[in-house]
Formats: C-alpha cells, structure tokens, sequence
C-alpha cells in the first residue's frame, strides 16, 4: 500500500511534467519574425457599418462571414448599377425606338421637334432628331448619310463612342457612305466605303439637323429621302431607307430604377460579345449573378439584396449628379452655380491618366450621346453644356417660384444657344403646356436687353412684359436646365464670360 508521502509525491511530478509540457507547447519558436501589430486581427472589431465583427486568431465566425458576404455582394450591387448605366441606357434606347414602330436600320425622325411625350434623358426640342439602331451581328451594315447640316455620331452598346458623323464627323458635313464591321466578322469588304469597327453588335447612331430661317422641311429632306441603313448582303440591290416619324409619338427610352434594371443588364450581357465590355465590370456583373450565357436567377437573399443595391445606387446617381461635392465639376467654383460632367474635358471622362468616375456616372445617368465634339469641343464647333440645378443660393429649383437669369452680351455662341427644362425624376423634358420645353436665340420671341444681354424667366406664369423669354415651370416639381452654346467661342473657354445663376424673383 502506497504512503500518503509516495502519493504526494507522484501528484507533484504529475502537476510538474504537465507544466513542462505546457510551457514547451508555448515556448517561443526558434525561428520568430518581429511581426507588426497592424498585420494582426483582433478578436473583437467594431466597425460602424456592419457592428461587431468576431474572430479567432483571425478567423471569422460565421456571424461576421454572413455580415461580410451580404456587404460584398451589396457593395457589388451598387457599383454593378453605377457602373452598368451606360449599357442599359443604350439598351432603353433602342427598345425605346421599337416602341415607335422601328426595326434596326430604320430611321426614327422626330420631324415636326421632340416634345415631353417622348421621354428621353435632356434632349433639345428645337432641332429636329433622328437616331437609328445599326446592329452588326449577323452580317456588316452599309450606312448612308446624306450631305447637309447635320452633326451626330454613333456609341456602341456601352455608350463608347464609335465615330463621329455629319459636320463633325471625317466628310465634314459631305456626307458619305460607311461599313460597319462588328467584332466577329472575318470576309471581305467593298471598296470605297470608310470602314468603321465597333466591338458590340448593337449601336446607337443619332444625328441632329440643324435648321435655318426656321425651316424644318428643308432640314430633314436629306434624312427623309437619301439616309439608309442596310445589310452588306443588299449591297448591290439596297432597299429604300424607312423613315419612322416620332414626333409626339409616347414612348419611353430611359432605363429603370428599380429591380427592373438587372433585367435590362442582364439583357445587354447575353446579347453582346463575351469581351466586348471591361473585364473588371464584367466581373462585377458576375458576381452578382450576370453572367454570359448563364441564366439570371437570383434566389430570395440576392433577390433583397439587389433590390437595395439598385436603392442605393440610384440615391448615389442622384446625389453625383444633381450635388456633385468635387470643385472640379464647376465651371466658376464659388462665383456660380452651374456645373458639367466632362470635368476632364475627355469623351472618355479621363483626367491625368484617371477615369473620373464621378463624371461618367452623372453623364449616363443624366444624358445621352457620347462624342468628342461634346467634350472637348474646338473654338467655334461643335457645343458646350452647363448644367443649372441650384439658385444662386445653392437651392434647388422650385417651379412653383420665379427666377430669371441673365447672359451678358454678346452671348459667345456662333450659331446659337439655348435653355431647356428637365424633369428632375425622369431627367426628360418637363410636361407643361409650353411644347418646346425651352427656348433658344433663334426663336423670334426671344428679345435682347438694350446692353446685348439677355434676361430668361422661368416660372408658373409668364412675367408681364417678358411673355417671349419665358420658360414655363409647374408648381408641384422641381426642375433642372441645361445652357447649351453651339459653335462655342473663345470668351466661353477663357471664362471671361459668365452666365449669371438662377435669381429669386418670388
């Protein structure tokens, strides 16, 4: 029988042996880096966004994987909106133009001028449209654009610009006779054409005529008799162009807001070459479940989550492009309100080597076509446009108010400018029982002061005295404007001209 002593001693070498093997266990290792604390996770990390997130020497719980997964995928839904504007706002375009009546290489003319029954994002009303889808998937289409002025181009499926036409475009305004050639196609092509390559299937072609002494018949006859578009296949037997007459015509071209916009994402994704777009914003589409090829079938999470993605996104379009919070977006920082897109003056919205990303979602969400006699217009061609959403105390506008804004004399504007009204919802022409939305300095109501300046009124009711240089605003919306100047001049480049803000009347 063992002694109380003996048993003593053996719990003690026991109790000894396991802390030897303890302290082994924790010793400090042979080879020890001196690691910085910043490359260590703790435990317990509170973050504001997502609340406590946990981990055990620095693996995550499941709680903070759901957390962080939900926050990815979310993220990813935004930016997929941001980024995915310029495809589905070619892709509600050219639906659009199917509710007209149109097929691809038909002509859609708004012949008597665009009104608010079309809604369109900020058109102008007082030149005559004309746009067109050129789809080059099965086969090359020849186009053919009569000699006159008119100034247009043609964007791709991503809204990247593809060429110019008409005065802007390689004929300067003689017009011409093209071929464009989508990314698969291998065979021959004729002589005598100018060759132009898109990398997407489906394009956007849109031109403007621009009219004299008001003429509109006169401006069109070229659109309306010599433009077409067709397969290369009826080279030699081309079929007459179709014209499809739109004015006052009720459609919608604008893309969704809502859940609805995946669908119309998605519809882009399939139909156009795997390659056509960024790899990185394919990526981004794919990961929240657009993919080439493969359904889109989100389950019930997704489902929510891109549902609030498309919330956010919208509320972060809306906020860059009515309060953009970057200097760089204003012509005259702290002197006036008005603002643009094309920060960087590139058609490409690059600034130093930089996309500015800011600019090239309030461009798409806000506008449509994308060219460089847009963005970096040369002195006397081309247009300028300035965006007006704020009075000069940085309100935004209130049509149930009175403003009046003044351009001084002379107005540095070869052919002429214009003011247009918008719809701060729809971004299209506000509805109001004045037809043309706008007015610009060829129409004969519009007066000068006896300086060379001008004064434009915007309210409910025409201010008394000044019924031909007012623009009709409605009580119950705000609105925004857009100054456009066309064949810019030198004072509109050197800032040496200003246009005044938005002034409070009543």
């Amino acid at each position: 029988m063992k002694t109380a002593h003996s048993l003593s001693t053996g719990i003690a070498a026991a109790v000894c042996a396991t802390t030897l093997l303890a302290s082994a266990a924790f010793a400090e290792p042979k080879y020890k880096a001196d690691v910085p604390q910043s490359l260590i996770t703790p435990d317990k990390v509170q973050t504001e966004m997502l609340g406590e997130l946990d981990f055990t020497d620095g693996m995550p719980s499941e709680a903070t994987v759901r957390k962080t997964y939900d926050f990815i995928d979310l993220s990813r839904a935004v930016d997929a909106f941001l980024n995915g504007i310029p495809a589905t706002s070619i892709y509600a375009m050219l639906e659009g133009l199917k509710q007209a009546g149109a097929k691809p290489g038909d002509l859609v003319l708004w012949e008597k001028l665009y009104d608010a029954r079309s809604l369109l994002l900020t058109p102008q009303t007082t030149t005559p449209y004309a746009f067109a889808e050129i789809n080059v998937k099965d086969e090359p289409a020849i186009v053919e654009v009569p000699a006159g002025r008119l100034v247009g181009a043609v964007d791709d499926a991503f809204f990247r610009w593809v060429t110019d036409l008409g005065v802007t475009g390689p004929n300067q305004g003689k017009g011409g006779k093209y071929v464009f050639v989508g990314p698969d196609y291998k065979g021959q092509l004729p002589d005598g054409y100018r060759v132009v390559k898109t990398p997407t299937y489906r394009n956007w072609m849109f031109l403007r005529a621009l009219v004299q002494d008001g003429d509109l018949e006169a401006a069109t006859l070229g659109l309306r008799t010599q433009f077409r578009i067709y397969p290369l296949s009826k080279l030699n037997n081309p079929p007459k162009g179709r014209v499809v007459n739109a004015s006052g015509a009720k459609i919608n071209t604008i893309h969704a807001n809502d859940y609805d916009y995946w669908a119309e994402l998605n519809a882009v994704v399939q139909y156009e070459p795997a390659d056509a777009f960024n790899p990185e914003i394919v990526g981004q589409f794919a990961a929240i479940g657009i993919k080439k090829g493969k359904p889109f079938a989100p389950d019930d999470r997704m489902k929510k989550i891109l549902t609030e993605g498309v919330a956010i996104g919208n509320a972060t379009a809306r906020s860059i492009t009515f309060r953009p919070r970057y200097e760089s977006a204003y012509f005259y920082p702290g002197k006036r309100q008005w603002y643009s897109c094309f920060t960087g003056g590139s058609h490409e919205f690059m600034n130093n080597g930089e996309r500015v990303l800011d600019d090239r979602i309030m461009f798409h969400y806000y506008a449509t076509a994308i060219t460089p006699a847009m963005a970096k217009p040369a002195v006397g061609t081309g247009s300028v446009y300035a965006i007006g959403a704020h009075d000069s105390e940085g309100n935004y506008l209130d049509g149930g108010k009175t403003y009046k804004v003044t351009l001084p004399g002379p107005v540095p504007a070869k052919d002429f400018w214009s003011f247009m009204v918008y719809d701060n919802q729809t971004r299209s022409v506000l509805e109001t029982d004045q037809k043309t939305g706008g007015l610009d300095s060829n129409n004969p109501s519009v007066k000068a002061n006896a300086d060379g300046s001008y004064t434009m009124w915007f309210g409910p009711q025409a201010p008394k005295g000044h019924e031909g240089n007012w623009i009709q605003t409605m009580p119950v919306k705000g609105y925004n404007v857009l100054l456009r100047l066309y064949g810019p001049l030198e004072p509109w480049f050197d800032k040496t001209w200003k246009p005044g803000d938005f002034e409070l009347v009543e």
